[in-house]
């Protein structure tokens, strides 16, 4: 029986995450969830961020639509966007934790998965991936090693940390580049039949029962995005 998995990312944390340590955020969100994917069956995957304020972050707002609308438009991806308000100056989000957690919840109670991936390292969400354990679920934590809290670590049955080599062909003006480039290369060679050469596959360091294993992965279709202008408290 195949597995069946369903990702949820924390948009913020992993926005951030991306920043502070890949130092770019244009992350081609299909390739990224077929690499979780890995071969399983996706139930779904779903993205968690705030809406921004149209009126005092007009910009910001107008940045975060061209993003959503790509978004949208990826296949099998939800996008749930919860409340914020502001201190001060900045604009926080509201309830996105809860939002998460009630999701990993009710689709493992209604058993909809069999492994949750969460994409963020948030210690808040370790007593919710505790309790779908209990429902007899797996639980698969995915960050960076530097963003990853220890609760978060010792909760989850499986770990992917991220490094900046796990994200080699996932970004979108890698993927734009080199579609350009076969494109130009299908014209320059039309009359040339030569043979193709596979896409390099990804490695990431995974944690398994307290052992380290590596597991490839190849990247999937190309879908287009801006960079997420997104705040965090």
């Amino acid at each position: 029986m195949t597995e069946r998995v369903a990702i949820f990312m924390d948009g913020s944390n992993l926005y951030h995450a991306l920043e502070e340590n890949c130092g770019r955020m244009d992350l081609e969100f299909q390739a990224f969830i077929n690499t979780l994917t890995a071969g399983r069956y996706l139930h779904r995957a779903y993205y968690y961020n705030i809406l921004q304020d149209p009126e005092r972050r007009g910009h910001a707002f107008q940045e975060q639509g061209k993003f959503l609308a790509t978004l949208y438009n990826t296949p099998y991806l939800e996008v749930r966007l919860g409340t914020s308000k502001y201190r001060g100056d900045m604009l926080v989000e509201k309830g996105i934790d809860i939002m998460i957690a009630t999701d990993i919840l009710l689709f493992a109670w209604r058993d909809l998965y069999d492994s949750a991936i969460l994409v963020s390292g948030d210690g808040d969400f370790a007593y919710a991936l505790q309790a779908v354990k209990n429902f007899g679920k797996h639980t698969e934590v995915v960050s960076f090693p530097g963003n990853l809290s220890y609760e978060l670590s010792q909760t989850a049955d499986v770990l992917t940390l991220l490094e900046k080599d796990f994200f080699k062909g996932l970004w979108v003006s890698d993927r734009n580049a080199k579609k350009s480039s076969n494109e130009s290369n299908i014209r320059n060679n039309r009359r040339r039949r030569r043979p193709v050469t596979p896409i390099p596959k990804q490695t990431s360091t995974r944690v398994e029962n307290g052992k380290d294993s590596s597991k490839e992965y190849s990247p999937g279709p190309i879908f287009l995005r801006e960079e997420d202008p997104l705040l965090h408290e």
